[in-house]
């Protein structure tokens, strides 16, 4: 007998219960690359093994592992959202990856430096300008879905924000410069947050805040993935690469060298860098679209 999908409760990262959507997944497989027919086979399949209460994270382990048997590229895609919580355990990584997707749009950037407020200094983990725009924008890591940045986040992030700017525009040529405060993070905020950011003119981004233009829109858009992306490496061999600030499947790009370093060796080395190069691809068809 076939299985109503909708008739079944599955338990999300958030601990709260909601209706099993296969059309959403559905949909999640095919951004990530897969075709309609091979996104209906494996929606169809993981329909089949569903049970009151499942956790999405078992949902999600079971079709990327149904994806990846049919294509390393397409399956490291549809896991962009675990890869960026594997960029830890510190929040550096996290700062890196903003920082480069920053400098795809075209700004120039500054990561983890020290700047004078008019109070006190601070610990800044993203500088961007560009043209008459001068960005303090702080990341907000976490390695585990379900968390939501609250309204204390925003708060205490302005009141940086502002004694960095009061001394900003003590500075030659910044007087006149439009000056703000960023929140980035890789998961969510609580509606307060977004909604003393919208008051206090911030800029909020989150996994999938603000609509059409949040981080998994702005990686979409650039092409840029993480090393911690890849199907064919291992979890230490990953956090080899973050070790050395390699966050960026790119800087890899036909550079054998660097995975000998961490001592990858045929016949995988081939197999990673085919992995690196498909997803490079995606990356360079990115550059000849507009930037933002």
């Amino acid at each position: 007998m076939k299985i109503n999908a909708e008739n079944i409760n599955i338990t999300k990262a958030s601990g709260l219960k909601a209706p099993f959507n296969r059309g959403k997944l559905k949909q999640s497989l095919m951004r990530s690359g897969a075709i309609n027919e091979l996104a209906e086979e494996i929606a169809d399949e993981v329909v089949e093994m569903l049970v009151e209460g499942m956790s999405t994270r078992k949902i999600y382990k079971t079709a990327f592992r149904l994806l990846r048997n049919y294509s390393s590229q397409v399956a490291a895609r549809y896991k962009l959202k675990q890869a960026i919580m594997e960029l830890g355990p510190s929040g550096f990584p996290f700062e890196q990856f903003i920082g480069e997707l920053l400098k795809y749009k075209g700004y120039k950037t500054q990561v983890g430096v020290i700047v004078k407020g008019h109070c006190v200094s601070h610990e800044i983990d993203v500088i961007a300008e560009k043209g008459e725009n001068h960005f303090m924008i702080e990341c907000k890591f976490h390695n585990h879905q379900g968390y939501s940045s609250d309204v204390k986040v925003p708060l205490y992030i302005q009141s940086r924000f502002l004694d960095v700017e009061r001394q900003w525009k003590l500075m030659d040529g910044h007087s006149q410069k439009f000056h703000q405060g960023w929140v980035v993070t890789n998961t969510r905020f609580s509606d307060d947050a977004a909604q003393y950011g919208r008051c206090m003119n911030m800029n909020l981004i989150g996994w999938d805040y603000p609509k059409h233009n949040g981080l998994k829109d702005w990686i979409d858009g650039s092409g840029l993935h993480p090393v911690t992306c890849l199907t064919t490496l291992t979890q230490n061999e990953k956090q080899l690469l973050l070790d050395k600030k390699i966050v960026l499947c790119k800087t890899m790009h036909h550079n054998h060298s660097v995975l000998q370093t961490i001592g990858v060796k045929p016949p995988r080395l081939k197999k990673v860098m085919d992995e690196c190069a498909a997803l490079c691809e995606l990356y360079s068809k990115a550059e000849h679209t507009p930037k933002e």
